[in-house]
């Protein structure tokens, strides 16, 4: 009830207002049962923007201490929270990215959307980065498709490093569902599971435009920091598709 208040009632039709959107392929989106929602990821935003303009509500896992905290200031944190779709993990058990992993093929045996961004992070410098597979193992465990999304402009509405959000028009495209049920019984296999990825990465690329690069978009962004701070670095060789970061931690989304 709380989250179709804000989504049509309170948040939804602000976001809406200040903020329009042109967005495609919304036919594309399973009309019932699970699905991933993969999206490329330019800022916080995108979190808020792509729910308003899908009529099924998008699930995102989150850390369960959003909806702990204590006191006044916990209380309306979980409100929005929960409010806008976010769905606690808890972390306190394991492995954070087990635990996600766990988490997500739940809800999408149960037959929900579950938003993902395979890039594990915010993009930080506005290029396409090299997806985790975490998204491909939740995907064949649940035996469902993956539908790819790209967001476009939301970088300019909240700029990395800045709390403002600026009035600015954004584009949303929906791409068709990939099917990976060929692959049906093989989740694990770290071979498939980085092949079905990276078909997920180029329909992003192709549906936002972005160039894309073969690293992670957390390694690009140490490798910008360290740049910055005049260290000298070592460039990974692209277009390699080697993966050398395989803990669930790292390959959760």
């Amino acid at each position: 009830m709380l989250y179709w208040t804000l989504k049509y009632v309170l948040l939804g039709p602000l976001l809406k207002l200040f903020w329009p959107a042109k967005i495609t392929g919304l036919d594309n989106i399973p009309k019932t049962g699970g699905a991933v929602v993969a999206s490329n990821h330019l800022a916080v935003v995108d979190s808020f923007f792509l729910p308003t303009h899908v009529k099924r509500r998008i699930v995102f896992l989150a850390k369960s201490e959003y909806f702990t905290e204590p006191g006044v200031k916990g209380t309306l944190k979980k409100w929005f929270f929960t409010g806008t779709g976010q769905y606690p993990v808890d972390r306190s058990g394991g492995s954070a990215g087990q635990a996600a992993l766990n988490t997500g093929v739940r809800l999408l045996r149960e037959g929900r959307l579950l938003g993902v961004y395979p890039e594990g992070t915010r993009s930080p410098d506005g290029r396409l980065h090299k997806g985790k597979t975490g998204i491909a193992r939740m995907a064949l465990e649940a035996r469902v498709p993956v539908v790819p999304v790209a967001m476009l402009g939301t970088d300019k509405v909240n700029p990395i490093g800045s709390k403002m959000w600026w009035p600015k028009r954004i584009r949303i495209h929906i791409g068709k569902p990939l099917d990976f049920s060929r692959y049906d019984g093989l989740a694990g296999d770290r071979f498939i599971e980085r092949s079905i990825t990276d078909e997920v990465m180029y329909a992003l690329m192709e549906l936002s435009g972005q160039e894309y690069v073969d690293i992670y978009a957390a390694r690009a962004k140490e490798l910008a920091e360290a740049e910055a701070g005049g260290a000298t670095v070592a460039v990974p060789r692209q277009g390699s598709g080697r993966d050398v970061t395989r803990t669930p931690e790292t390959e959760a989304s």
